[in-house]
């Protein structure tokens, strides 16, 4: 297992650009006024380290947390929520804006759609995003789950009225399996957060419905005096959070984008793979994907995020488990005056990457090259709350993953 960071910066030759265009603004304007007319909807909050910014030599550093986002400790849901809502919508030939809350939980859709069954392969969080949006709706899920994935999850799942089982198999594998098994289902939607080859309809989809976090943050980073970040950090397993991420603010700011770097497990790094192969060629990464952070554990790369990202992220970083679980303790243990965020093991790698990057000497070239300095405005996602307890004692209480201090991180 890797035990130290690896990363690339994005040289890739330019291609084709052809889903720029489905995260644009007046696309995840109308995704965002889906979300509103739920009951469980608020804005999560944007949680400033002031204190943190001035400790890592930064001028600021925000954190969109979405522990908070529908009751379901994390961010999954909105991609599943509306995706589903554009599906039905399509069944029944009407435009996304004409099916609300409101009507997708009518007695009249349910005569003129009926019900369907919504298929999704998950480490956790997506595969409860999809089974609650399917239980609040009146449809049916059926989810499955990886080898290596915990009993709380899949109960949260149960939880919704969901069909779950963990499977022997790695999470690609179980995508695959949930497919076949959709195709064999009448009225069965396969509802996945990744892409391939005659599957990208829905994927794009979920994609878009992410982008309500990156729309609320944006008008936060405004209401707090950030008038553009200088440099966003996003997470990605199969790559649809950073594709919608980083095609939010590529949207946003066309002729001066951020500074905008994906952040995988060292463990299933397929993106930075790609990125490293540096022919613009995607490269697979198979086997168990053994990672603390398992909802980034996928070895396939969406084929929709990744023609996003090779032509707007500036660079790739694929990270060690320890980073995460330093990242959770962060977070949980803030400076004085600081807000505490509890970022479960997904959620918080990008800010143990960001703190080691600041504060490790042996990390000086990529702070370099990265152009982070005094005048930094960053912005980080923590896509998920404590949604294992167990593991996220393990790592605060106990220091599972913890580091030993070497001369050269002084």
């Amino acid at each position: 297992m890797e035990t130290d960071l690896k990363w690339v910066l994005n040289e890739l030759p330019p291609s084709d650009d052809p889903y720029l265009s489905i995260m644009s603004q007046d696309n995840i304007r109308k995704v965002i006024s889906f979300h509103r007319s739920f009951p469980q909807y608020s804005v999560t909050p944007l949680a400033k380290l002031k204190k943190m910014a001035g400790y890592l030599g930064i001028k600021g550093l925000y954190v969109k947390d979405e522990s908070y986002r529908f009751g379901l400790n994390a961010f999954k849901v909105l991609g599943g929520s509306f995706a589903i809502a554009r599906y039905v919508a399509k069944q029944i030939n009407k435009d996304v804006s004409e099916v609300p809350y409101n009507v997708l939980t009518s007695k009249e859709l349910r005569e003129t759609f009926g019900q369907a069954t919504f298929f999704t392969a998950t480490d956790g969080n997506h595969g409860r995003g999809v089974a609650w949006a399917a239980n609040q709706l009146g449809q049916k899920a059926v989810v499955r789950m990886p080898k290596g994935s915990t009993q709380t999850r899949l109960e949260n799942i149960r939880k919704e009225n969901a069909e779950v089982t963990i499977e022997n198999c790695n999470y690609d594998e179980c995508v695959r399996m949930a497919a076949a098994q959709a195709a064999d289902t009448p009225h069965g939607v396969m509802v996945q957060d990744t892409a391939w080859d005659g599957y990208e309809e829905i994927p794009s989809w979920i994609m878009q419905g992410y982008g309500t976090l990156s729309l609320e943050a944006d008008r936060q980073l405004l209401a707090e005096g950030c008038d553009r970040p200088t440099h966003v950090f996003v997470q990605a397993g199969v790559g649809s959070l950073a594709g919608s991420v980083v095609g939010y603010f590529a949207n946003r700011y066309p002729d001066n984008p951020p500074v905008m770097v994906v952040v995988e497990a060292s463990a299933a790094d397929c993106i930075y793979r790609s990125a490293a192969k540096g022919t613009g060629e995607i490269v697979n990464v198979g086997g168990d994907l053994d990672t603390i952070m398992a909802g980034l554990a996928c070895g396939e790369v969406n084929t929709i995020a990744w023609t996003i990202l090779r032509n707007h992220a500036s660079a790739f970083v694929s990270c060690p488990d320890w980073m995460s679980a330093k990242g959770t303790r962060m977070y949980g243990v803030p400076l004085a005056g600081d807000p505490t965020v509890i970022s479960g093991e997904s959620g918080s790698v990008t800010m143990g990457l960001l703190a080691s990057i600041l504060t490790y000497s042996r990390y000086a070239d990529l702070k370099e090259a990265l152009k982070l300095d005094e005048n930094s405005e960053v912005l980080l996602i923590s896509t998920e709350g404590n949604t294992d307890p167990t593991r996220f004692r393990e790592v605060v209480w106990d220091g599972l993953y913890g580091i030993h201090k070497r001369r050269d991180q002084e």
